[in-house]
């Protein structure tokens, strides 16, 4: 990440009146028990498990007199929408959208206590989760139910949106995507964790599944056949050449594309010239790049290379697109969104992010100008043994986010 600094908030660090009762309406430790009743109900994926967490995050919305829907993007994973929706002091313009996801990644081994089992120590709030992203979630409910207790008229509805499989195909955003968002936004916060900063670039994330076939043959006559891995390894140091020269061009904010080989697998046994080899690779996008493009690229590469020739066939497919982002540092969602923060005394920087996320979607697909800004640090704690997250830091995205959509929105 490349943060960037910026001017002082325009908005004093202690607010007033109406900023004031919204603020007091948040209790800490309503933050931090929703967010380890959210760590509790697991949501392990690859596994497809997140339909507790979507239970106690509606359950949670309901209680607090919110408008809660559920939809179903698979048996057992659903999509949950919460909002504060038009009615009395809240008006029918544009509205503010918050985006997050009830998946996680597995634990895995390692942890010095239980995954799905949280425990608050030192200032700390441990479980997998924690950070990537139930903090998050919580922290945007609470500011969400602190609007409405105070009563605060707004220009329009502020939603939460949370989406199902985040962690690996991202099936819940594209249904989302699909189905549409129903109104217009002036803005979408996702509320992963970036230690509260403001996140106005995100790159992008593809996956290109690579599949090369040749003839078989017995290894003592390796000339009678054609060896799918000795011509795997030559596209890939088309790959690697190609990873080279994208570090060429540096964006400030985003660096560069960049291409990772994940997994490899081929031939059949040693004695045998290998007749097949599969490459799965994770290929990082800058804002605007089509993967499907950039796979037709690689074939190009491969044919003018002649590596597709006598006996070899090489294919590739695009099995998960992600796209990224970019929003204009003066835009008013960061500026609001910046100053919010900085206001409460929390990081008063802009940057980029080099991970992906569902924001890409919401920024693409529907034009709504997007941000990431969320508690919790993604290097350092998201998909780690021991994640955890400050309390503190809880409690502060939850004012950040209310500020955020009140003076967005309260205008």
């Amino acid at each position: 990440m490349s943060p960037q600094a910026r001017p002082a908030a325009r908005r004093g660090s202690s607010p007033g009146g109406l900023e004031r009762a919204v603020l007091d309406a948040i209790e800490p430790d309503d933050v931090v028990a929703l967010t380890r009743a959210l760590v509790d109900a697991g949501g392990e994926n690859p596994g497809g498990t997140e339909e507790r967490t979507a239970q106690v995050l509606a359950e949670a919305g309901r209680a607090r007199g919110l408008a809660v829907r559920t939809d179903p993007v698979a048996p057992g994973r659903p999509n949950v929408d919460v909002e504060l929706p038009p009615g009395g002091p809240v008006g029918n313009g544009p509205g503010l959208l918050f985006l997050g996801h009830s998946d996680v990644v597995p634990a895995g081994p390692g942890w010095s206590r239980e995954p799905f089992r949280s425990a608050v120590e030192h200032g700390r709030l441990y479980g997998r989760g924690a950070t990537d992203m139930k903090g998050g979630l919580a922290a945007v409910l609470v500011a969400v139910a602190a609007l409405r207790r105070a009563g605060a008229p707004l220009a329009g509805p502020v939603r939460l949106a949370c989406t199902v499989d985040e962690e690996d195909l991202g099936t819940g955003i594209r249904h989302l995507s699909r189905r549409g968002l129903g109104r217009a936004f002036r803005g979408c916060v996702v509320a992963e964790p970036t230690d509260l900063q403001t996140v106005v670039a995100c790159r992008g994330d593809a996956y290109l599944e690579l599949e090369v076939t040749g003839v078989p043959a017995h290894s003592g006559r390796p000339a009678d056949g054609r060896n799918a891995v000795d011509a795997a390894a030559r596209v890939l140091e088309l790959v690697r050449a190609d990873h080279a020269r994208l570090q060429q061009d540096l964006d400030p904010l985003l660096g560069a594309g960049s291409w990772n080989v994940g997994r490899i697998e081929g031939g059949r046994t040693t004695s045998m010239v290998a007749p097949s080899c599969r490459v799965w690779l994770d290929r990082r996008l800058m804002p605007g790049e089509d993967p499907h493009r950039i796979a037709l690229d690689l074939l190009a590469a491969v044919a003018a290379a002649g590596i597709d020739r006598d006996g070899i066939t090489v294919t590739a497919e695009v099995t998960m697109a992600m796209p990224g982002f970019r929003t204009p540092v003066d835009h008013p969602l960061v500026t609001t969104a910046h100053d919010a923060v900085a206001g409460l005394g929390g990081p008063a920087s802009v940057g980029g992010w080099t991970a992906a996320c569902d924001g890409g979607f919401v920024a693409r697909d529907h034009g709504v100008p997007t941000v990431v800004m969320g508690p919790g640090g993604l290097n350092d704690q998201a998909h780690q043994v021991d994640e955890s997250v400050g309390t503190d830091e809880l409690v502060l995205a939850a004012r950040a986010y209310a500020l955020t959509a009140l003076r967005l929105l309260g205008g």
